[in-house]
């Protein structure tokens, strides 16, 4: 199927065309990355749908929340995509990618649409081409994309520069669980959902949306913030408890800071982030050549050998790769 063909079948909201759109721009062969561009290129840039990251500790029910949030939107007639980021094994480089069939209600949905993609090797809790995906979603007229990523993590913070809204999920009782977290992920959550506050957990949740509340007014508060944000709020993702009041807290914030500027500012803001990092990752690339491999072991076994000092090797090795990036062009 030709670029300009897959580009109008995307527009027009055809499933098949988005989910081959994805397969493309998650390539890293080559030729593949040349025709995502040429993609990407055709897509119209007016379409912008309310992109929501989501993350949480190990347990806490992200799948849950995921399908009865989705199912409670697609019902309020609202269009609605998941990227949902699984983890890559390090030895094997293989996923699971069961997020799919843990949402069996709304993988059903006619005005919803699932996508499961492995992180491979990219930190952040997102794969590396997820913002390339949620391009391709809004492009296909999705009103929500639901961001699910790997789980909780110094690095989940990266998911702050794709989404507009960003929830963390916890568990009740679970205040220690954000001990290796720090203060990163509590900076850019926008609300801090206690799931799973029904049952014998319901006092649990109550004491630790209480602890949590507490937490947030000690923050400095974001200019991007009206008065109540970020907040916590309790949730049963099992029994669809406290969902509808997550959405009206979040289309509070999207008309805030729509109306105040912040929500053009910070897609701006995104977008540059994402600029420095794929010429970041084109410069990395350079270095996979087979000439730039080979000299790097050549440069690795003068310094091992004592021959040279990393520095020097180092510098030597750029100066190589400039005088090769140069005869080329």
């Amino acid at each position: 199927m030709e670029t300009a063909q897959l580009a109008a079948g995307i527009i027009k909201g055809e499933r098949r065309a988005l989910a081959r759109g994805i397969t493309l721009v998650e390539s890293a062969r080559e030729d593949h990355r040349v025709q995502a561009s040429a993609l990407l290129q055709h897509l119209p840039r007016d379409r912008q749908a309310l992109r929501i990251g989501l993350s949480g500790t190990p347990g806490v029910g992200k799948s849950t929340f995921v399908e009865s949030f989705g199912m409670m939107l697609v019902e309020k007639g609202l269009r609605v995509a998941v990227l949902a980021v699984d983890p890559s094994s390090s030895r094997s480089g293989g996923s699971i990618l069961g997020d799919k069939t843990r949402m069996d209600r709304l993988a059903r949905a006619p005005n919803a649409f699932i996508r499961p993609s492995p992180s491979q090797t990219h930190l952040g809790g997102v794969a590396r081409r997820t913002r390339e995906a949620v391009a391709l979603c809004e492009a296909a007229g999705f009103d929500v994309v639901l961001i699910e990523t790997v789980g909780v993590g110094q690095s989940e913070t990266v998911v702050a520069e794709i989404s507009d809204l960003f929830l963390l999920l916890l568990a009740p009782a679970g205040g220690d669980e954000l001990q290796g977290v720090k203060r990163g992920i509590m900076e850019i959550a926008d609300m801090i959902l206690i799931n799973k506050a029904d049952g014998d957990l319901k006092p649990a949740a109550t004491r630790t949306c209480a602890d949590y509340a507490g937490a947030l007014r000690l923050l400095r508060k974001r200019p991007q913030d009206p008065d109540g944000f970020p907040k916590a709020a309790m949730v049963s993702a099992l029994n669809s408890i406290g969902l509808a009041d997550v959405w009206g807290d979040i289309e509070t914030l999207t008309a805030w800071r729509r109306a105040q500027g912040f929500w053009d500012r910070t897609r701006a803001a995104q977008a540059r982030y994402w600029f420095g990092q794929d010429v970041r990752n084109a410069l990395l690339e350079q270095l996979e050549t087979p000439k730039a491999r080979a000299a790097l072991q050549s440069f690795g076994d003068k310094v091992a050998a004592g021959e040279m000092p990393p520095s020097v090797a180092a510098q030597s090795f750029l100066q190589g790769l400039e005088r090769r990036e140069g005869s080329k062009s």
